[in-house]
């Protein structure tokens, strides 16, 4: 079973259908939308701030957000994919954006819809990623253009994907690929 802690007079509010692996941890002033996954060993600690998390998002295996006390929240759209081993620190992610694994996204930076972090990518405070942008390198830089067509796909194809690998630890024997 999942860690689920009310902290300061902030208990998370998870949406309807999602999976929280039994080893994730969410404290605090979490608000998470629906059909939401949040793999294992993923930490979600609202403990100083505000992070808020759209609808269809996962955040796999050992992520980890937080913010700055009094200073920056997170703000996470709907079908956005984390992926392995993530840090998200205060900053807000768009619509169908994806962050690769093993990136970092600093305070106050903002990555925009359709706009993909490549994976070990670090992205500094306040940096602003656009629409549709490709991001890569520490500290990271623009690489390309992506169209926004296929970025919408491929994001929602792997949010989608996620939607259903959550499904096989409710409902085992129901759903295959």
């Amino acid at each position: 079973m999942p860690l689920i802690v009310p902290l300061r007079g902030f208990t998370p509010r998870i949406g309807r259908d999602c999976f929280l692996a039994e080893n994730a941890t969410i404290i605090g002033d979490v608000t998470m939308g629906d059909e939401c996954s949040v793999w294992f060993n993923t930490v979600i600690r609202g403990d100083v701030n505000t992070i808020t998390i759209g609808d269809r998002v996962n955040i796999q295996d050992g992520s980890v957000l937080h913010t700055l006390y009094q200073k920056s929240t997170i703000e996470i759209g709907n079908d956005v994919s984390i992926g392995h081993n993530v840090t998200i620190h205060g900053a807000k992610i768009h619509d169908y954006a994806l962050i690769g694994m093993g990136a970092v996204v600093m305070d106050d930076a903002e990555v925009g819809e359709g706009a993909m972090v490549a994976a070990g990518a670090v992205v500094l405070s306040r940096t602003k990623i656009g629409p549709n942008e490709l991001w890569g390198g520490a500290p990271a830089r623009f690489i390309k253009m992506v169209e926004p067509e296929k970025s919408r796909e491929m994001n929602r194809k792997i949010a989608h994907n996620y939607l259903m690998y959550s499904k096989w630890y409710t409902e085992p024997e129901s759903s295959e690929l």
